[in-house]
């Protein structure tokens, strides 16, 4: 069955920048990535290394192969043994074509990151739901097509051929779907929220339904019947998988579709109103109102008006770029 939510998401879910950059590290040696408005995907390479930071519970040992997944705003560090001085990912001595270095002339461990910017606009539903870090299996089917897009980034960095910043930069883009794919897989097992409940047959089939037809008129009755369920048992089994109530994860994606229709058409508040199932834009600006603390008209002004003032990051070669 095909995961709406996770899907809905990834096609609206608008990558701004991504960079890439190989790190060699020799022992001693230290580095801090503070907490910035963007996300992480990192691979140790080759060595070993210990990973911290606030959002674990206790230190981890990585090695080559071993990769994870920072959420924005989440600051760690990796270092070849805990206690070092750490540097910050922007100060290490940048080698050009070759990357980034840092440390002494000790035991070598060698790094890969990928750092993505992305509108917040398709993404808060889906971090919310993540863990600030999360490492992948190295095992796993997720895991193995990781690494291999890695790979294929490191091949085409060191070729330096006509146009490889941009199919570095694609490439980087698909590494973060697939992190988020993996994601997406094992973290639902062991939350609350629409990614538990897509692991409950009935659950999924009525979230699937709903995410299909966004417009339609419906009621708890309407969704249990589709889940196969009464409306008692499918009311109670939605709200312990997500924390939700049906109408309210409903009013939640209807608000989330607008906000991106907001920004990526010049539909009209009414246009927009009939696509996500509100008769009238005084309906669906009532809700809006009350979910984002703004107009419809007001968001979107504010949407463009960031658009237009927000700082770029320019397209440079990946392996040029800073951790």
């Amino acid at each position: 069955m095909t995961v709406a939510p996770v899907d809905d998401l990834l096609a609206t879910m608008k990558i701004e920048s991504s960079r890439y950059v190989r790190v060699t590290a020799r022992a001693p040696w230290g580095i801090s990535f503070p907490a910035r408005h963007l996300a992480r995907l990192v691979l140790i390479s080759r060595g070993s290394c210990w990973l911290t930071g606030a959002a674990l519970d206790e230190p981890q040992y990585l090695t080559a192969g071993d990769c994870f997944l920072v959420r924005a705003g989440v600051e760690f560090a990796l270092q070849d043994e805990q206690g070092r001085v750490l540097v910050d990912c922007d100060g290490m001595a940048d080698r050009g074509p070759r990357g980034a270095e840092v440390g002494g002339d000790g035991a070598l461990t060698e790094i890969v990151s990928t750092r993505f910017t992305f509108d917040a606009v398709a993404a808060e539903t889906l971090f919310a739901l993540l863990p600030p870090l999360f490492r992948l299996s190295p095992g796993t089917t997720s895991g193995h097509l990781l690494r291999t897009t890695f790979e294929l980034i490191a091949q085409e960095t060191a070729a330096n051929g006509l146009g490889s910043g941009f199919v570095t930069s694609r490439l980087s883009d698909v590494l973060f779907v697939q992190a988020l794919r993996a994601c997406c897989s094992d973290v639902g097992s062991g939350t609350i929220g629409w990614l538990a409940a897509l692991r409950d047959p009935q659950l999924a089939t009525a979230i699937h339904e709903l995410h299909a037809r966004l417009d339609h008129p419906w009621t708890v009755e309407a969704l249990a019947r589709t889940a196969g369920m009464s409306r008692s048992a499918f009311a109670a089994s939605f709200k312990e998988k997500t924390g939700d109530t049906p109408l309210g994860y409903l009013t939640s994606w209807r608000v989330y579709r607008t906000k991106t229709l907001l920004r990526d058409t010049s539909l009209s508040v009414q246009e927009i109103a009939v696509r996500v199932g509100y008769h009238t834009s005084t309906a669906l600006s009532r809700v809006f109102l009350r979910r984002e603390g703004v107009t419809p008209g007001t968001w979107r002004k504010l949407a463009r008006d960031r658009a237009v003032t927000a700082p770029r990051e320019t397209s440079s070669p990946p392996e040029h770029a800073k951790g």
